[in-house]
Formats: C-alpha cells, sequence, structure tokens
C-alpha cells in the first residue's frame, strides 16, 4: 500500500504526478481523507446520466472519499463537509489544499 501526503498543492494533478512516479496504472483508492481550501465535484442531472453538473465550491471542506487508478488515471468520488453540516458528494474534479493536508491510500494490483 501506498500513502501520498498532500499539501500546499491542487490535490488531482499532485495524485495523478505520484502515481506516474510510482507506476501505479491499476488499484484501488482505499481512502482519502483530509481538508480541502476549494473544490469542484461534479454529479449527474436526474433525466440524464450522461451528463455531468460541474460546480465550483470556493469555501473551505473536510473532505473524505474512494475511487480507483484505471490505466494510470485516479478517479475519486467525495464526500466534502461543509458549513452548517451538510455534504457535498459526487466525482472530485478538483480541489485546492493550502490549510491542511490530504491523505490518499492506494492499493496497487
Amino acid at each position: 500500500m501506498h500513502l501520498i501526503e498532500i499539501k500546499n498543492a491542487e490535490l488531482l494533478e499532485t495524485l495523478q504526478a505520484r502515481v506516474t512516479e510510482l507506476g501505479i496504472t491499476n488499484g484501488a483508492v482505499v481512502s482519502l481523507i483530509g481538508a480541502v481550501d476549494s473544490f469542484r465535484i461534479s454529479t449527474m442531472p436526474e433525466d440524464d446520466a450522461t451528463k455531468d453538473i460541474v460546480t465550483d465550491y470556493e469555501f473551505p471542506a473536510e473532505m473524505n472519499g474512494t475511487g480507483e487508478i484505471v490505466d494510470g488515471v485516479p478517479h475519486i468520488h467525495a464526500v466534502m463537509a461543509v458549513q452548517g453540516d451538510r455534504g457535498i458528494a459526487g466525482h472530485l474534479h478538483a480541489a485546492s489544499v493550502g490549510t491542511w493536508f490530504a491523505r490518499v491510500y492506494i492499493q496497487p494490483f
């Protein structure tokens, strides 16, 4: 198992670079935990599962997620806990890690 810790960086760009450096082609993202300063996440409209609704959030969130790496590309789904005891969930496209950290635990296949 690999632990990738991300600080003061864009989460998915850094994760992609580290996955490439480590030579991970396929694997499970067993756990993603941490907090971010902003993030981009998508969900699907109720009437068309082939489309994405991508939304940018410019406020901090605590983060928990899982995913996979297929053909060297990370694919992460996450729940972002935000002020007001709310959760925002979906496919994670981007996240800015600055104030805190993100830790990604990967089990290669």
